[in-house]
């Protein structure tokens, strides 16, 4: 309908008992940005701040019909993918998505290694997001080591965050890239946009913190929740990025490993 209001993101990934990352945190995330969040979750994991001991992936038939159930009835204004764990959930998206996206926007975060270090993404299924999901993204947001698991260039600096950014849309078809820095030693935190229409680097002072889970799917889903709003990308990028670094800053302290953020900031602030 035409007068719906924008600003749907249906996020597709896997679910973190935690709640500090996964869908936990996308919905946290879409909601407080002003966006309505809707799920379809790929994996149940079991996990709190101190790792992952445990992943029961969802058949991929019934994540098909979990889009289809939401999308056939409220719609969608972007999707966001994060954990989607094998080759053939990846195949299941991307069909979903040519079959009813209606070319929406597609914010793809290519989650492989979760913080702890446990792996979320099956070999093969890499090589399936790098060569037939690419081209449908409207932008995707590795950090380091999955940009240079993506591209196969290394990515320890700044030249090689741009060569990545580079190739993951000259080469691979992305629309636009963002390769985040986190991982890169410094105390600045360098991110590399690559659209289309340019370069634009991102710099902000690194916070020194353990409160660091979920923050790649914190910073995806703001961009999605502000793209489904109408937000181009790059001042949805530049946005997510503030609400990322104050989500950072008021985090609540919990847990005894890598603690979650302060995804509510905004509402007591």
């Amino acid at each position: 309908m035409s007068d719906t209001p924008r600003g749907r993101v249906l996020i597709i990934a896997g679910s973190d008992s935690g709640g500090g990352a996964g869908v936990q945190a996308d919905i946290k995330t879409v909601t407080v940005l002003g966006g309505y969040a809707m799920t379809a979750i790929t994996a149940v994991t079991i996990q709190n701040t101190l790792g992952v001991s445990g992943v029961h992936e969802i058949p991929p038939a019934i994540v098909r019909a979990q889009i289809e159930a939401v999308v056939g009835d409220i719609g969608a204004d972007a999707w966001k993918l994060g954990m989607l764990g094998s080759a053939a959930h990846v195949r299941t998206v991307m069909e979903a998505w040519y079959a009813i996206g209606d070319g929406q926007p597609v914010v793809l975060d290519p989650v492989m290694v979760a913080k702890g270090g446990a792996p979320l993404l099956a070999d093969d299924a890499i090589a399936v997001i790098r060569d037939e999901l690419m081209p449908v993204a409207a932008i995707v947001t590795p950090n380091a080591p999955e940009a240079q698991a993506l591209t196969g260039v290394s990515v320890r600096d700044l030249k090689g965050q741009k060569r990545a950014a580079d190739i993951l849309v000259g080469k691979l078809g992305a629309l636009s890239a963002l390769v985040k820095g986190g991982h890169i030693e410094g105390d600045i935190v360098r991110d590399v946009l690559v659209t289309r229409d340019g370069v634009r680097v991102f710099e902000s002072p690194r916070i020194q913190t353990r409160a660091t889970h979920g923050t790649g799917c914190t910073l995806a889903s703001a961009i999605a929740a502000y793209i489904a709003q109408g937000v181009e990308i790059e001042t949805a990028v530049e946005r997510a990025r503030a609400y990322l670094m104050e989500a950072i800053a008021h985090a609540p302290g919990l847990g005894g490993g890598h603690g979650p953020l302060g995804h509510g900031w905004p509402l007591r602030a």
